[in-house]
């Protein structure tokens, strides 16, 4: 059967490709990635089979917290361009199919705005209530100082009013108090402003620091979510909201709407990515497949983001001290590698140490996990690290064109990796002409995922596999069905699944040639070489396999 589709929900199997303007593309060789490098790439990004870019903030900024610190949320940082090649770049998305959404950081402003400085002149101020001001606030919680390298305290004094103001992050970055209906407003007109300029939607960062941390607090915080996701949608209908909420799965449901889907569209799915890096770390499925069993079903419009990386550091808050410490033993052993006591600040191939094989493996399993896949740019190049560069910066380094770096003919603004991950060794120039590299695998998943919604739309169902390294699942939908394996362990191994409803089916491997046949009683026999995976549609065994792909366009 046909799975049928509608505009409003494209973010259901779209790709999200996330990138930093500054680090892109240099297109005028000052040194620093730009709108007009970043325009010059949309065919290679609409080649490689993106439907979606998010950009990281591109707004006016002093540059303390690389452009999370914002100084005017209607504007474009004059390093990166004009709102004119703003403009253009969108115009070039759009007609290449590709919708955009951007980074929303509204959980705080720069204390270089003009808001926070009319906000601080005095307690009288016309925008003091747009911040979060106190006489004496309550003694902070060592354990909700999200920097505790950088902080030492959620709170700092303003000597010139006379108060302290809350800063949920860094001291240089007050929070905005959306108790204010002012600030609501504000932020409802900031959404506007952009979407008339062509964003499909949003990334909100830090959701529940937005939210909760005001004053007065709010009697039902959510309703800020849902009054952004009601004015989105009368604006444009099949604009999406992508939360940034890390926080258990029994409190992350109410994010989505309580079933009723009327807040955020779609949410990182943090713990199901942690549990990932678990089951790598030990070459076992169980934390994966525990985890995806425990998982809620976000509402009918509402959808997971999978991701294994992203522009911050690898965060493992929500593994025990000895799950956690497991993972530095086996991904990033040094503390040059480890940030903030919680998280890893590498890319995905430096910490499987290179093994394409292993690296391939991982991201096969990224797109098949049910949900929208999600993925940090140079990541389909297999881009590693720089440590040299602070905190987080690591992972945000230039991207890699060419033999000599091919970012800009000026020195760039970050420095790029050395060794086996330097340009000479890890570009897009030379993968896009090797068949057998991670570029064109990437392709090739990317490719393959778009022909299988059932992976994005469908129904999961975790299988038991039969050996402890192998994490295998389906997923159906309208009558189709997908059967995917991933063997996280070093050796070959043959799966034994148990699919009841395809028996006597055929299953056409659609990664490479091949076909197993289900028997009778729904069992099949699935080799499975070392950091193998297989992608199997299931069709009745007179469907010859050019005819068993369901396909998405």
């Amino acid at each position: 059967m046909r799975l049928t589709y509608t505009s409003d929900v494209w973010w259901k199997n779209a790709v999200v490709y996330c990138l930093d303007v500054e680090t892109f593309k240099d297109g005028n060789g000052d040194g620093v990635g730009d709108f007009r490098g970043l325009t010059q790439q949309i065919d290679y990004l609409a080649g490689l089979g993106v439907t979606c870019l998010w950009l990281m903030p591109f707004f006016p900024t002093p540059n303390r917290d690389d452009g999370y610190d914002i100084t005017d949320f209607y504007s474009i940082d004059p390093r990166l361009g004009t709102l004119g090649d703003f403009v253009e770049f969108m115009r070039t998305a759009h007609d290449r199919g590709m919708r955009v959404i951007a980074d929303l950081v509204v959980n705080h402003t720069s204390d270089q705005h003009p808001w926070f400085k009319e906000s601080r002149k005095s307690k009288n101020s016309p925008l003091r209530d747009w911040y979060v001001w106190s006489d004496k606030p309550e003694p902070d919680d060592p354990s909700k100082v999200v920097f505790p390298d950088k902080e030492n305290s959620l709170w700092e004094w303003d000597n010139r009013s006379k108060q302290y103001y809350l800063h949920s992050f860094y001291k240089h970055q007050p929070d905005l108090n959306v108790a204010n209906p002012e600030v609501r407003d504000e932020i409802t007109r900031i959404l506007g402003f952009w979407m008339e300029l062509g964003l499909s939607g949003f990334r909100v960062d830090a959701v529940p620091f937005l939210i909760e941390n005001v004053d007065p607090k709010l009697p039902d915080p959510h309703e800020f979510l849902q009054d952004m996701r009601a004015f989105m949608t009368r604006r444009k209908g099949g604009s999406i909201l992508l939360g940034e909420v890390n926080v258990p799965y029994s409190e992350l449901v109410r994010y989505f709407g309580d079933g009723l889907g009327d807040q955020v569209t779609m949410c990182f799915d943090f713990i199901s990515m942690q549990k990932t890096w678990l089951s790598l770390a030990r070459q076992e499925a169980a934390p994966l497949a525990d985890a995806l069993r425990e998982r809620p079903k976000p509402p009918k419009d509402g959808q997971w983001a999978m991701f294994l990386r992203n522009h911050d550091e690898l965060t493992l808050d929500k593994l025990t001290d000895e799950e956690r410490q497991e993972v530095f033993d086996a991904f990033g052993p040094h503390k040059d590698m480890q940030i903030f006591g919680r998280g890893l600040r590498r890319r995905l191939p430096t910490m499987l140490g290179g093994d394409l094989r292993r690296v391939k493996m991982a991201y096969s399993l990224l797109f098949s996990l049910p949900g929208t896949p999600v993925i940090f740019y140079g990541e389909e190049i297999g881009m590693g690290e720089n440590l040299e560069e602070e905190g987080r910066l690591a992972v945000r380094v230039p991207m890699q064109w060419s033999e000599d770096g091919g970012f800009s003919p000026a020195d760039p603004v970050r420095e790029m990796p050395e060794g086996a991950f330097a340009p000479d060794r890890v570009n897009v120039a030379d993968q896009k002409r090797d068949t057998a590299s991670l570029l064109r695998w990437f392709q090739l998943l990317i490719e393959r995922y778009r022909e299988c919604p059932e992976l994005a739309w469908g129904t999961y169902t975790v299988l038991d596999a039969g050996h402890h390294a192998v994490f295998a699942h389906r997923c159906d939908a309208d009558g189709a069905t997908v059967v995917v394996a991933h063997n996280l362990c070093d050796t070959a191994v043959d799966a034994e699944l148990e699919l009841p409803g395809l028996e006597g089916q055929q299953l056409t491997d659609l990664l490479v040639d091949g076909t197993l046949d289900v028997s009778a009683d729904a069992r099949v026999k699935l080799p499975l070489e070392p950091h193998g995976c297989r992608w199997l549609r299931a069709s009745p065994p007179e469907v010859a396999p050019e005819d068993a792909s369901v396909m998405s366009q």
